[in-house]
């Protein structure tokens, strides 16, 4: 703060006092609350193991895109792998362990699965932990599990080359974070006057404007407005992913933040487009319980059918649905066998009837499943 110029937000007189019109943002709110309501009433009319596998699709598309928000691409197969093995939801055949996705995913289930449980600075370290388990963020040494120290000057989100650096943002200054952190964890758990799905907007909001961690802010944010949206529908299981959505308008994203953190403590702009995006990424979920009803009445269908591991492999891939188009030879290269085998396999799997040649064209010739009737 120079000569009393008050940039960014925390460094208003009335910090952290949130100030917002719930008169302009009730009929959105009720939206939202329809739209939770309705996914909630249908995944319920649906079996426990179809519940689990919609929430393993969730959770997979929640951890992937949350990280690629961030620019960090995970391994889809590894992060659907440590989601399976925790839930412990069938899918046949597990990846690796990768000691990376490992540790986000456990931050993400515990944000999600013990939702009820206080959030701490302890907890928060360890989600902190989990995520940096070598000590580095790509080639640089870290902090890990424990508040920044500023040892290198403020902390600063900025974007450009070194020479023309553009900052959108800079942080607390690290001698003030144990007192943020704490007005923040306080808020969290006892405050009740916010409703709580707003809370979850200005929960994810405040968390990354303080910005404790050296990295892993944004994702930890995430977390954090997660384990709020669970406990305003009291539910551990996910039918829709905020992150996913968030990826999908990642720009309006980082612009309103950047707008909300150099504005006043009116946060109505802010909340106004969390609602929004929630509200679009709760509707868009219906498109996921689609695609999981699919795959169980595909399995229902084939339930007496003998198959080998490569063939399940490769048709829950198409299931889940698989880009590009799939010839024997992609077949070979992800099912890790021969040309021949993967043509034997393929052959047999269309002489029961399970795939049919695509009837796109191409030089190479491509199946896909055969319609169910």
């Amino acid at each position: 703060m120079i000569g009393g110029y008050k940039r960014y937000i925390w460094q208003q007189d009335n910090w952290p006092h949130w100030a917002y019109d719930l008169q302009r943002l009730a009929r959105l709110l009720a939206q939202v609350h329809q739209a939770q309501g309705n996914l909630l009433g249908r995944m319920h009319d649906l079996g426990m193991d179809l519940r689990d596998q919609a929430t393993l699709q969730v959770l997979t598309e929640d951890v992937l895109k949350s990280s690629e928000i961030e620019g960090e691409m995970l391994n889809a197969e590894s992060v659907r792998s440590s989601l399976a093995r925790r839930l412990g939801v069938d899918i046949g055949a597990l990846a690796g362990a990768d000691r990376h996705v490992e540790g986000v995913v456990d931050m993400v289930l515990d944000a999600t699965q013990q939702y009820q449980t206080r959030l701490t600075p302890e907890r928060l370290f360890g989600w902190h932990a989990a995520m940096f388990p070598t000590g580095f963020s790509g080639l640089r040494v870290i902090r890990v599990g424990t508040l920044r120290d500023d040892a290198q000057g403020a902390m600063q989100v900025v974007s450009g080359p070194v020479h023309r650096r553009k900052v959108h943002y800079e942080a607390p200054p690290a001698a003030s974070l144990d007192a943020e952190l704490s007005d923040f964890l306080l808020w969290l758990d006892v405050d009740q006057q916010d409703d709580p799905v707003i809370k979850a907007g200005l929960a994810h909001l405040w968390f990354v404007t303080i910005h404790p961690f050296e990295d892993g802010n944004g994702r930890m944010a995430r977390a954090v407005g997660d384990m709020a949206l669970a406990r305003a529908e009291q539910s551990s299981k996910r039918f829709y992913s905020l992150s996913a959505q968030i990826q999908r308008e990642r720009k309006d994203y980082y612009d309103m933040l950047e707008h909300t953190q150099k504005g006043t403590l009116d946060v109505g702009d802010w909340l106004e487009w969390f609602l929004g995006c929630l509200l679009r990424a709760i509707q868009g979920a219906h498109e996921t319980l689609s695609g999981v009803l699919v795959k169980a009445n595909f399995w229902r269908r084939w339930v007496g059918t003998s198959m080998n591991e490569r063939q399940i492999k490769l048709l829950n891939k198409l299931l889940d649905g698989f880009e590009g188009k799939l010839t024997s030879s992609k077949w070979a290269v992800i099912a890790k066998c021969s040309p021949d085998t993967a043509l034997r396999d393929i052959t047999d799997l269309l002489g029961r009837g399970v795939l049919m040649k695509s009837t796109s064209g191409g030089r190479s010739t491509s199946y896909e499943l055969k319609p169910i009737t």
